[in-house]
């Protein structure tokens, strides 16, 4: 099957990983970075199954991860505020700021920003963009810290490496943690704080086993299985 849906080079790659071991976090980032054939710099990432039911409100897995080495590509900003808000926000880098405007511009299909900010004040105008940026997981929200009068901490987070996570319908995660390219221990940085997180956003209505697994891969690349309990075992460095 493989042969039919993958080139020689992701083949070549596949023979390097033991497909029946579970590899310690580091070992895991030692190997993803051997086994690259890529020509651009791709993005890492992080992958968990866990064991909760998404349609139960109390089972619903979300939350933010600070990536201390940063996520290795440019954030582009939206903040929706109003008055002295806006001043302040593009005091502290945000790239677009509005309301009204922005607003109509969205309801006309225009997505160009990776992350939306929006002051308290505002969304009873932000909420009807509902439709728009819910799916597409843009939607500013309490839970992910983006609903907030606290715009410049925010926009410095978020232009740093502050990632959203949120479990599918599927129970599943998928959490970039960085290029490649960054050395194995920015990376592993950045993977100690993202499943720290995840297991601290644990839902009170979890039961039995939390995560079930974890795997970490690279765009393009095979998957490497990771030991599950010396993965959520990471602590971020102080």
């Amino acid at each position: 099957m493989a042969t039919t849906t993958h080139g020689k080079k992701y083949l070549e790659a596949v023979k390097q990983i033991d497909s029946e071991k579970l590899y310690q976090p580091e070992e895991a980032v030692s190997l993803l970075k051997k086994i690259s054939y890529t020509k651009f710099d791709p993005t890492v990432e992080v992958h968990m199954k866990l064991g909760v039911d998404p349609r139960h409100a109390d089972q619903m897995v979300r939350g933010v991860a600070m990536l201390p080495a940063g996520t290795g590509k440019e954030v582009k900003v939206l903040v929706f505020a109003q008055g002295e808000k806006v001043a302040e926000a593009e005091a502290a880098g945000a790239d677009v700021v509005g309301l009204d405007d922005l607003i109509k511009q969205i309801e006309a299909d225009w997505l160009g920003f990776d992350v939306a900010i929006a002051t308290p004040d505002v969304m009873g105008k932000v909420g009807r963009l509902g439709k728009k940026l819910g799916p597409r997981g843009l939607m500013p929200s309490p839970k992910a810290g983006t609903i907030t009068f606290d715009l410049a901490k925010t926009i410095r987070d978020v232009k740093a490496g502050r990632v959203e996570f949120k479990v599918d319908r599927t129970a599943l995660l998928h959490i970039p943690a960085g290029k490649l390219s960054f050395s194995e221990e920015a990376l592993m940085q950045n993977i100690s704080s993202i499943l720290d997180s995840v297991v601290r956003a644990r839902p009170s209505g979890a039961k039995g086993t939390y995560v079930k697994s974890v795997v970490l891969s690279s765009t393009m690349s095979p998957s490497i299985r990771l030991d599950v309990a010396a993965a959520t075992a990471l602590k971020p460095q102080a």
